[in-house]
């Protein structure tokens, strides 16, 4: 990159990143932002080069792109954004920043993408790294950009990246040792706009491996199966929480087994699992398989597996009060991911649910309640299209409210001993909070500050 001119779309977390690992490697960057009222003496304490970069806000000079060898654009901006196109029409490559990582990239990528359960998986696969190998990386969507390591990694290394759909629509020549898709179901298809766009941008994963290369696919899930099924380029093995399988892994008489070249091996059972959910028996199956065919010692894996206690926002126990539990799983952003916590609870639940509009059909949602949501409690952008869901299904416990402070008010007031309050919202933040970690944050704070 010595030499070369980048412009890095966006200032957020990973364009900052981005700018970090270009200045380190001798790169002149552009950094361009559309809003115009970003403080740029803040901005420029983040880098070590000042000096070397040029800081464009508001709208891009087509002098500038002219100027530039190369475009990495942060996963937030969509590829169709009116600059997007007048950048790629002055025939500037365009890569994002999980590609400009994988150019510097030395280490062992093991890279999990789906609809739900990549941060549990992730987080997971990068306990079990780090069990083995001290200096193992988590990194990627999980909220540390690869960026900001790459240019450090060593031979061998090992590094669990958790990949979104926005991160795969810009990779040109990333290549994961071992990848995983997960789970299939509609999703951001306000920035894919069908279902079949964004299956096939998250079967991208695959795109660069080789049959040196394994892919882990969930054998559970119908449109994961079917293209799976249509894979050549790479070698795939299943999981599976329903079936035995010829070669895989899954559950046998209730202890999760690797089956490869007709030998057995036990790795643990279902109950030494200590997170909650049948969502969570299948990232823990696929963590298991991932980390199999990355090398580690099944002896590593078991005792990682059976320490592992979950990760915040996904239904994440916060407390107990007046005998009511309360659980974060604001990392529940589209229906399919909050039917998994709902499906979780043992108990008589409140759920506060609605926020920004990604698209989302809300009837599945609604139909999974099955006489265990005593009242759904809506605030944000959604709510009246979640409330008007619930009322076609006959589901008429809606309390719309005015923000996340008030819904927790209301399930306070309105539980009872032995019930639970699961946040769950089944949608994005972004209509009223920075993200799903600040929403989850504030939402263990409001329960926290609840009297006895």
């Amino acid at each position: 990159m010595k030499g070369k001119k980048v412009i890095v779309a966006g200032a957020g977390k990973s364009g900052i990143s981005s700018v970090g690992l270009l200045l380190r490697n001798g790169a002149d960057v552009i950094l361009f932002d559309q809003n115009e009222s970003l403080d740029q003496e803040k901005l420029f304490k983040n880098f070590g080069h000042p000096d070397r970069v040029e800081l464009v806000l508001g709208s891009m000079p087509v002098e500038k792109m002219k100027e530039a060898d190369l475009m990495v654009i942060s996963p937030g901006i969509a590829l169709d954004a009116p600059f997007v196109n007048r950048v790629r029409d002055a025939g500037v490559p365009i890569w994002g920043e999980i590609e400009l990582a994988a150019y510097f990239n030395r280490g062992r990528i093991a890279a999990i993408t789906g609809t739900n359960g990549k941060t549990t998986t992730t987080t997971l696969v990068g306990e079990i790294f780090k069990a083995e190998k001290e200096n193992s990386l988590v990194v990627g969507n999980i909220g540390t950009p690869f960026t900001q390591f790459a240019d450090s990694t060593q031979q061998g290394q090992l590094i669990a990246a958790e990949i979104s759909s926005f991160q795969l629509e810009t990779i040109h020549t990333f290549h994961p040792e071992v990848s995983a898709v997960l789970n299939l179901t509609p999703d951001h298809l306000n920035r894919h706009y069908t279902f079949e766009n964004y299956a096939t941008v998250k079967m991208r994963i695959t795109e660069n491996q080789t049959g040196e290369d394994t892919c882990v696919m969930n054998y559970d899930d119908p449109e994961v199966r079917v293209r799976a099924e249509q894979l050549t380029n790479v070698k795939v093995l299943y999981f599976s929480r329903l079936e035995q399988l010829e070669e895989g892994v899954f559950i046998k008489d209730g202890v999760i087994v690797i089956r490869e070249a007709g030998q057995e091996t036990d790795v643990l059972p279902v109950s030494d699992i200590r997170i909650l959910g049948n969502h969570n028996v299948e990232n823990v199956l696929a963590a298991v398989a991932i980390t199999y065919k990355m090398g580690i010692p099944v002896s590593v894996i078991r005792s990682t597996v059976a320490a592992f206690q979950g990760v915040e926002h996904r239904i994440e126990y916060v407390r107990t009060v007046k005998g009511v539990d309360y659980y974060n799983d604001s990392k529940g952003t589209n229906p399919d991911a909050a039917i998994k916590a709902v499906e979780a609870m043992q108990k008589p639940t409140l759920l506060i649910g609605g926020g920004y509009d990604k698209h989302s059909d809300y009837d599945e949602w609604i139909t999974s309640f099955g006489g265990k949501v005593k009242y759904l409690v809506l605030l944000g952008e959604t709510a009246q299209a979640i409330s008007d869901a619930a009322k076609r299904h006959g589901f008429n416990q809606v309390i719309l409210t005015d923000g996340l402070e008030e819904a927790v008010k209301f399930c306070y007031e309105h539980s009872r001993p032995g019930e639970a309050v699961l946040l769950s919202p089944a949608c994005a933040s972004w209509d009223m909070f920075k993200s799903y970690e600040e929403r989850g944050t504030l939402f263990k704070q409001y329960v926290n500050d609840l009297e006895e």
